[in-house]
């Protein structure tokens, strides 16, 4: 069981700029080190209208762009809400970026009202993430946030 109360505290040490850029490359690193059986941990960015674009990750190359109406971060955009999904295989419009990955969890970062982008987390392992795992996740976002002064980027 991953202590998401201490990775928290963690990852706001870590985080001692105010620097977006930083911060998003700093959190992909600590996640793929702390949190474990992830085979993918990244951000992508509401740079253009109804499309996400990748940002800083850690993980194989990874697909690009994508737009609202397709795949789990997709959704996560489109709805506004935390996407947890325990096979990938089983969603009709999943973009499979790694065919090694299982599961997937994508936290939607909203700021003053607009999504400003996802954090992407993949898994090789099917149902690797628990309802705990996405209170502990979107914790963790909650910190990215207010570690960061995140620019409107579209």
């Amino acid at each position: 069981m991953t202590d998401y109360s201490l990775l928290a505290r963690q990852l706001e040490a870590l985080l001692d700029t105010r620097d977006w850029l930083t911060n998003t490359a700093q959190t992909c690193a600590f996640l793929m080190q702390e949190v474990g059986e992830l085979n993918w941990a990244g951000f992508y960015l509401h740079r253009r209208p109804q499309t996400l674009v990748l940002g800083p990750f850690q993980g194989k190359p990874a697909c690009n762009p994508i737009p609202f109406d397709k795949g789990v971060c997709g959704a996560a955009a489109r709805r506004l809400a935390t996407q947890r999904v325990d096979d990938v295989h089983a969603v009709a419009d999943h973009i499979a970026c790694d065919a090694a990955s299982r599961s997937e969890l994508v936290v939607p970062i909203v700021v003053d009202g607009r999504l400003w982008g996802v954090l992407d987390l993949d898994s090789p392992r099917p149902a690797r993430f628990s309802a705990d795992d996405q209170a502990g996740i979107e914790r963790l976002v909650t910190t990215f946030v207010a570690a960061s002064d995140l620019p409107s980027l579209n």
